[in-house]
């Protein structure tokens, strides 16, 4: 029963608001500075559940007016709100239940990577790259290109950019994967429609402390730039090349005149890149170890399909179609399909957790 799984949570709570007013832990800052955390962090769940509680008990007391039929019409208009906001509020805890991913509050670094497909899909790059850009500035965070390598016939072979804002993680983490496009090219002559496939990454940005990189574990190498961006960028050794030995990883930037700032935003990507390989074996065997299916797990795994002659974009995880494929890309409406997913991901994750 539900209530029986929220009193653990409620006398917690309780507990710490002891705590607070002892004398012993207001003169430990410390001490109360992380009961004061874990409180507020108990909160929503404790308003949540005293209501659910309360709203149970009213249930119960209208139901037993069964018998009394001067009193039982009025109970059962009132059962007709309580009822629903029970299910509501059942919802709610059944998400504030579940374990917060602890890179939720993180900025990331997203990266696109043109697959199969050629021109077309360095075309889609630019073209999706756009898209998020205009989400990112309806959420309100800044974009900050981290490095970008241009295609023969325009758009991006890859580019990689920091995105900076509230929630940036907790609302892109399910947007990594494979995306296939479907669309006439414009360089296609006879109007057929051609296939072709970009990879996204979503991967939190880390703090220097998270991810230590031995010194001895690394092949540095610089070089000169190539592609457009001026002329001092082109003529001088700007390029920088960071191999991880070990994992055989490999950064490369070039989108500065600065080497120096070339390879510290090298060095950014390629810690996030190693925190990413972290999480994604930790999500691996624990996905394993419960037998289920974690989202942002499988990088490989064809996620989307942007059908641009039928305005259609699917999303294959959470069996979502819409026909808004135009107002998506132009106006960066992506809480259309992203929400939806996530909501497919919560509802996977209520039930692997047996709530």
């Amino acid at each position: 029963m539900l209530i029986e799984k929220l009193q653990p949570f409620l006398d917690r709570y309780n507990e710490i608001t002891t705590l607070l007013s002892s004398p012993d832990i207001a003169s430990d800052i410390k001490k109360m500075t992380a009961l004061s955390k874990e409180q507020s962090s108990l909160e929503p769940l404790k308003d949540a559940a005293t209501e659910y509680i309360d709203v149970c008990n009213q249930i119960q007391e209208n139901k037993a007016l069964a018998d009394d039929d001067e009193l039982w019409e009025l109970a059962k208009e009132e059962l007709k709100i309580l009822e629903p906001r029970k299910e509501e509020l059942e919802n709610e805890i059944k998400l504030l239940l579940l374990p917060k991913d602890p890179n939720d509050d993180r900025n990331i670094f997203l990266e696109l990577r043109a697959g199969t497909g050629g021109d077309e899909a360095a075309l889609f790059v630019a073209d999706l790259f756009k898209a998020y850009v205009r989400y990112a500035e309806s959420k309100g965070w800044k974009v900050e290109i981290v490095n970008q390598s241009e295609g023969i016939m325009g758009g991006f072979k890859e580019i990689i950019a920091l995105i900076k804002g509230q929630g940036a993680y907790s609302k892109m983490k399910y947007e990594g994967g494979v995306h296939r496009v479907q669309r006439v090219p414009a360089t296609e002559s006879q109007g057929r429609v051609h296939t072709s496939a970009i990879t996204v990454a979503v991967m939190p940005e880390v703090d220097d402390i998270e991810i230590e990189i031995n010194p001895n574990d690394l092949k540095i190498d610089v070089m000169r730039s190539s592609g457009n961006g001026g002329q001092s960028v082109n003529t001088t050794d700007s390029a920088v090349r960071i191999t991880h030995i070990p994992s055989g990883l490999v950064v490369v930037n070039q989108d500065g005149k600065s080497q120096h700032k070339n390879k510290e935003a090298a060095m950014r990507v390629l810690k996030a890149r190693l925190y990413d390989l972290q999480e994604q074996e930790r999500i691996a065997k624990e996905s394993q170890a419960r037998k289920v299916q974690v989202g942002s797990g499988d990088r490989s795994a064809r996620i989307r399909t942007y059908n641009f002659p039928q305005n259609r974009i699917s999303d294959h995880r959470a069996n979502i179609t819409l026909y808004r494929l135009d107002a998506i890309m132009q106006d960066g409406l992506f809480d259309e399909i992203i929400d939806p997913v996530i909501a497919h991901f919560q509802a996977e994750a209520i039930k692997a957790a047996g709530l």
